[in-house]
């Protein structure tokens, strides 16, 4: 093999020893050029790919989280998350606002309560709720601190006590009405 090649050497040295035929080195290195813009593409398209796995990845990471977080942030903390007996009270505190707003809701069908008294009722219930919002943060972020736990039990003996009181003073008002009708036929 060897033998062939020098014996292709010899015999075509005069046409390798001239010069390169016109526009040979342009066309040389336009196909330079070609090859290494299209090696430049192929690494600029494997980046572009790599780059999209990773943002995907990324995403997906964080929709996860958020499914996940979102799960934990729809069961607010509660006093029962504490312990048994806080939770035992608590339930009766709850409780009883719910039956105290039933004979709230009571009065308001029977037409006792005016509308200004029911704005005043739902302003009063939106500063509690707010309250308690608050107070839940703060017993999630400390679970074993005693004082949020007895700020969480006087928000609900106050909201029991404010309720209560308003609609034992409607059926006061209610009862007198009802006497003094009574008096007058």
């Amino acid at each position: 093999m060897n033998d062939l090649l020098e014996k292709t050497i010899r015999e075509n040295k005069q046409a390798l020893e001239e010069d390169a035929p016109m526009g040979h080195f342009e066309r040389f290195e336009a196909k330079l050029d070609q090859e290494l813009h299209h090696k430049k593409q192929f690494n600029r398209k494997i980046y572009l790919q790599i780059a999209a796995a990773v943002i995907f990845v990324l995403l997906l990471g964080n929709q996860l989280r958020m499914y996940f977080s979102t799960e934990k942030e729809l069961a607010p903390v509660t006093l029962a998350s504490v312990s048994e007996e806080y939770g035992e009270v608590e339930f009766y505190f709850t409780s009883s606002i719910d039956q105290s707003m039933q004979q709230w809701e009571k009065l308001i069908a029977d037409g006792y309560i005016s509308e200004a008294n029911q704005q005043m009722m739902e302003k009063e219930m939106k500063e509690f709720d707010q309250m308690e919002a608050q107070l839940q943060e703060e017993l999630q972020a400390n679970p074993d601190d005693e004082r949020v736990i007895n700020a969480m039990l006087e928000y609900y003996q106050a909201k029991l006590s404010v309720i209560t009181l308003i609609i034992d003073k409607l059926k006061e008002v209610k009862q007198q009405k009802m006497t003094d009708n009574e008096t007058q036929v």
